[in-house]
Parts: C-alpha cells; sequence; structure tokens
C-alpha cells in the first residue's frame, strides 16, 4: 500500500493527520538532518498502522517534504 506523506520535522508534538484514504500530514519533533525526521516518520506510521517498523519503507522524498512511503501489510 502506498502512502503519500506531508512532513513537517521540528513540530511541538508528534501527530499523524489523515487527510483521505492515501494522504497524511505526520509531524514530527526531530530535525530533517541525516535522515533523523524521515526515520521518526517511518517509526510513527509504523505505530499508526500497527506494523513493525521495518515494513514500512520510503520509496521517494528522501529530502523533500512530500514523501511516498511503502506500507507492507
Amino acid at each position: 500500500m502506498k502512502i503519500f506523506v506531508q512532513a513537517k520535522p521540528n513540530a511541538r508534538e508528534e501527530k499523524i493527520e489523515k487527510i483521505d484514504e492515501t494522504h497524511f500530514t505526520v509531524a514530527v519533533r526531530e530535525p530533517p538532518v541525516n535522515g533523523l525526521a524521515n526515520a521518526a516518520i517511518r517509526k510513527a506510521l509504523a505505530g499508526y498502522f500497527k506494523v513493525v517498523p521495518s515494513r514500512v519503507q520510503l520509496a521517494s522524498g528522501f529530502s523533500s517534504r512530500n514523501k511516498v512511503f511503502e506500507i507492507l501489510l
């Protein structure tokens, strides 16, 4: 399952906002440095979809705020 994520690094609180079935806004506390924010988003999405983090993969958008994640259910 592919989902489209708008990332919000350096947020005050971590939260996931569902826009529609495949579009989400994910706010994380980590800064966008050395992949820290990407790792935090991956972990947050794993918790949201109740899968282990290894089943969530960043497909595109490593250095962009708009990302595509692949979730293996």
